[in-house]
């Protein structure tokens, strides 16, 4: 995973600055790293708007103007962390949801009936055109 804050956590947290292998890392660190998303709350913040890990914020989020659209740099951090906070709010919120790291890397949710949902590239989306928007992607996740 290319997530810019990895390093500094990692060197917090005494994890090695290399990827490791999802056997290796423990599901409750895993979940703390992705939940983060220190750009998504920074934009948040400056709109005016407290992420509280509560449905009401992704509605809040996709209600955002999207400001970002004009940075082509920032645009795919943000879009990356939006998946990872929306991937956060399902996990913490959804019976049997949980995070899975596919042999790539790619962080994704898997729900208890099996299906896994591409938080990531979601966030992507919607950053870069605002559909699906955040919050109906959550509203899907927790009909299983």
């Amino acid at each position: 995973m290319n997530i810019p804050f990895l390093d500094n956590w990692r060197r917090r947290h005494g994890r090695p600055s290399v990827a490791v292998l999802p056997s290796e890392v423990d599901p409750d660190g895993v979940a703390e790293l992705l939940s983060e998303c220190e750009l998504l709350r920074s934009q948040a913040a400056a709109a005016g708007l407290e992420l509280d890990d509560s449905a009401r914020s992704l509605e809040a989020l996709d209600q955002l103007l999207p400001r970002w659209r004009d940075d082509p740099e920032e645009l795919p951090w943000l879009g990356n962390d939006a998946g990872l906070y929306l991937g956060t709010m399902i996990v913490r919120t959804v019976p049997g949801a949980a995070w899975q790291v596919w042999p790539n890397g790619k962080p994704v949710i898997r729900l208890a009936s099996g299906r896994e949902i591409d938080v990531v590239g979601a966030g992507l989306d919607w950053a870069a055109t605002g559909a699906p928007e955040l919050s109906q992607m959550y509203a899907e996740a927790s009909e299983g």
